[in-house]
């Protein structure tokens, strides 16, 4: 079932540039792995056709007044991958390279996601075709919300109940919040997550993904008998998972030796002051000038010999084309996939722990249901409740799927989509099919 690039454990090949262009295509990476699952849980085959599928794919137009007064139409994509557990939940890109196949791959990843840290939501993203950095305040918030008019049937608290992702913010998620709540006559804070929190927004949401990886990583090198206390780390991708993750593993006494963002990167074998980077970067806006060690580039920084890699940018960073070179013991994945599918099988022979996507990622959406769930209630929690609760969730997630990993002899991705696909498949199977 699965894609001829996945590659088989024993062997390290280089691809062609189709067989490449294949690789890095997300929908086809996720459903390799999704097939792998469902094969070693020997999923029927009607419910194996239900779960490849999306249940809703939305393609619109949207037409924006420009502040030059000329009319420009974007396009807007909306896909509800699966909703068998609860209100689909994903965040909304605004970017120029968004397409359908991986708005559809990181709505099917949600799903997985939701359902590894067993949480009550479905899964879903969204995303509109479009260069935000070029676009004014005003024009950013009209396509908002003519984006939100044009995908609101689908959208609310119990149906649809999207968040920020690249290149949106709190700010986006109020301009939703608003639109939803002036069409339906009320105010309805739990139609988003990741809102500002004056407007019930949770605190200790900003943080929550890079929280999360910190868990799993300090977890991770725990079970590999690793002193997480000196342990070194690289980090590429210095957005707001990755400097929260090196901010917040450097507290529990790693030693963070690299970083990087878009503009590349520092290596610095005596350590890197993770805050006084975040500092440089609050001022400056990237890291671009920084001079704090010898300069990396972003394709460096992922080859260093480190304990922990932390690749919390893009997605397709390691891949077939540098696996090989890859020298971490574990890699901690905060950004939506970033290996290859056809890449596993490389870190798997090289003997890589590797803490999935879809595992390392998830504090993010873990806090977003505990803002969800604040909303609807009405009642807030203190940040110390919201950290406690996110550790908790965290921390049985790692343990049920290093279990059902060692169990089954399976690497810890493997592990993560099969957990993830029975609870899904375990809800399907007591609903029924509705005719």
């Amino acid at each position: 079932m699965a894609p001829d690039f996945l590659l088989p454990t024993n062997s390290i090949v280089r691809p062609d540039k189709d067989t490449f262009l294949n690789e890095v295509n997300p929908f086809e990476g996720m459903m390799s792995r999704f097939d792998r699952a469902a094969e070693l849980l020997d999923l029927e085959p009607g419910l194996y056709k239900v779960l490849r599928h999306p249940e809703k794919q939305i393609i619109t137009s949207i037409p924006v007044m420009m502040d030059n007064g000329e009319v420009e139409v974007f396009q807007g994509i909306r896909v509800l991958y699966n909703t068998s557990r609860g209100p689909a939940k994903g965040g909304i890109r605004f970017d120029l390279n968004v397409t359908l196949d991986e708005v559809t791959a990181l709505a099917a990843w949600m799903t997985w996601k939701c359902a590894v840290v067993n949480i009550p939501f479905g899964g879903a993203k969204g995303g509109v075709i479009c260069d935000p950095l070029k676009m004014s305040v005003g024009e950013l918030e009209r396509l908002t919300r003519r984006y939100t008019a044009s995908i609101i049937s689908t959208l609310g608290p119990d149906s649809d109940v999207p968040a920020p992702d690249v290149n949106t913010n709190e700010r986006v998620m109020a301009w939703i919040m608003d639109t939803y709540s002036m069409r339906v006559g009320h105010t309805v804070t739990a139609v988003v997550t990741g809102k500002p929190v004056e407007m019930g927004g949770s605190l200790g949401r900003r943080e929550a993904t890079g929280r999360g990886c910190m868990l799993v990583t300090r977890d991770a090198l725990k079970h590999l008998g690793m002193d997480v206390k000196g342990a070194t780390v690289a980090v590429q991708g210095f957005g707001n998972v990755g400097s929260v993750g090196a901010q917040l593993l450097q507290r529990e006494g790693c030693k963070i030796i690299a970083i990087s963002d878009r503009t590349g990167g520092w290596h610095d074998p005596k350590g890197i002051d993770v805050d006084a980077a975040i500092e440089y970067v609050k001022k400056h806006k990237t890291l671009e000038g920084y001079n704090k060690g010898t300069a990396v580039t972003n394709e460096e920084l992922l080859t260093l010999e480190v304990d922990v890699l932390l690749p919390a940018a893009l997605e397709n960073v390691i891949t077939t084309k540098n696996a090989a070179q890859i020298r971490a013991k574990v890699i901690c994945e905060g950004a939506n996939g970033p290996t290859t599918a056809a890449a596993d099988a490389i870190l798997d022979e090289k003997g890589i722990f590797v803490i999935p996507d879809i595992l390392a990622n998830a504090g993010g959406v873990t806090v977003s249901y505990f803002e969800w769930v604040q909303d609807r209630g009405g009642y807030f929690w203190t940040e110390k409740v919201v950290n406690e609760r996110l550790e908790d969730i965290m921390v049985n997630s790692f343990a049920a799927v290093l279990n059902l990993a060692t169990q089954h002899k399976v690497n810890m991705r493997t592990a993560a989509y099969m957990l993830s696909i029975s609870r899904v498949a375990t809800v399907h199977r007591l609903r029924g099919i509705y005719a």
